[in-house]
């Protein structure tokens, strides 16, 4: 193995507390604002011992003052209220602690808290943690509820028998936690956070009974303001009474002025909703009558009609008709056909009259030489040509032997 060099050694613990103390004693006096976990007067003792703790953060500082500057700044100090101290950091190297010596306290009254409270409002409206457009429609039958709240509370059974009244199958799982005092954010954070992770939920419901402006500051808390806004799952704030308006009110999807408000809110009401059902059903059943009646009368309308009350009506009728036509067609043709067997008789005796057999049959005959050339005058013909001569019945076969010609 090689050497490790002087810059790499180890330092020993005491040099690492020593330059601790070093850095920290450059800080100075400082202003630091908290809330009183613990307060310690021990009883002939001129100093005064406070556990300082951050209500959004699980952390916390030791503070020392002597009873002096406690009784003239905060006499009526007590475990729980807002403080604001001007204080020296102090590291103790040999146990290793880091404490605050304050040479001033200040209580910190309700209207520095509503000041504050106003300003830290501004910086999340400004940040869109307020925005309407991004809070969320709660579902109209959640399979499981949420319920953050402290054990046993007012609020807690205001939640639950509205609910079961209203939607008696409803399911909730419930995590209790403080409400109020310096362990009472990281408590509701926890749980808003384990719930937001399950899920089977489907809506946090934060419910707290009334209170002083004190009581109700973890829900102004800036911590649980944005871890509120982090939520996944749709959340209703049910804070104190309709004129409690912690800033978490602004954050949640829903603000509901009362714990029995928001058990209103979660879940419908089964009287309601069986009415509905019921005035639904009573809609369409009368839509349905109606129509069924419109149909009805619709169809008895067609059926009235000749076509449909008489329907072989229109069949005798076209069968009449047919029949009619068709004597009329064959009257018709038998006019027809009688006209034109007269016309044909008529053109056939005028054949018969005009043709060269009926000539023949007066005693006329035909000649016609050998190439069956007709003679009609005897010079046509020389002595000694062959004739044919067609008669009326039958045929002559002669010789010429002699023509009017020759005579003369």
């Amino acid at each position: 193995m090689t050497e490790q060099s002087s810059a790499e050694q180890p330092w020993p613990v005491r040099v690492v507390s020593q330059k601790i103390n070093a850095w920290i004693g450059r800080l100075g006096w400082i202003w630091v604002d908290g809330q009183v976990a613990q307060l310690s007067r021990r009883p002939g003792s001129a100093t005064v011992f406070l556990t300082l703790r951050d209500p959004s953060a699980d952390l916390s500082l030791t503070v020392t003052a002597s009873r002096d500057v406690l009784d003239s700044g905060a006499p009526q100090l007590s475990e729980g209220a807002r403080v604001v101290l001007h204080a020296k950091p102090e590291w103790f190297a040999q146990r290793g602690t880091l404490s605050l010596r304050a040479d001033e306290i200040r209580q910190v009254g309700v209207g520095e808290l509503l000041a504050r409270l106003e300003q830290l409002k501004k910086l999340l409206q400004a940040e869109g943690l307020f925005d309407p457009r991004r809070k969320r429609r709660l579902p109209f039958l959640p399979r499981r509820i949420g319920l953050i709240t402290a054990r046993a509370s007012a609020a807690e059974r205001d939640v639950l028998t509205n609910a079961r009244r209203r939607w008696p199958a409803v399911d909730f799982r419930v995590v209790n936690v403080t409400v109020q005092g310096p362990t009472a954010v990281p408590s509701i954070i926890g749980a808003l956070q384990s719930l937001d992770g399950d899920e089977s939920v489907d809506v946090i419901i934060m419910a707290r009974g009334g209170g002083a402006v004190e009581d109700l500051l973890p829900f102004s808390d800036e911590a649980l303001c944005r871890a509120v806004f982090a939520c996944r799952t749709p959340v209703i704030s049910a804070i104190g009474h309709e004129p409690d308006t912690p800033l978490v009110d602004w954050v949640a999807d829903v603000r509901a002025s009362t714990p029995t408000d928001a058990a209103k809110r979660v879940v419908p009401d089964l009287g309601d909703e069986i009415r509905l059902i019921e005035q639904a059903r009573g809609r369409v059943n009368r839509a349905m009558r109606h129509r069924v009646e419109r149909e009805q009368q619709r169809l008895d309308s067609l059926r009235s009609r000749p076509a449909l009350a008489k329907p072989y009506q229109m069949i005798e009728t076209r069968a009449t008709d047919v029949a009619a036509l068709r004597d009329r067609a064959a009257r018709a043709l038998t006019h027809r056909v009688h006209r034109a067997e007269g016309d044909l008789t008529h053109t056939l005796a005028r054949l018969r009259a005009l043709s060269p057999a009926a000539t023949l049959t007066r005693g006329y005959a035909i000649v016609q030489r050998a190439d069956g050339h007709v003679v009609r005058a005897a010079g046509e013909v020389s002595t000694g040509d062959a004739l044919r001569i067609r008669l009326a019945e039958g045929e002559l076969t002669s010789t010429v032997t002699t023509t009017s010609e020759e005579k003369a």
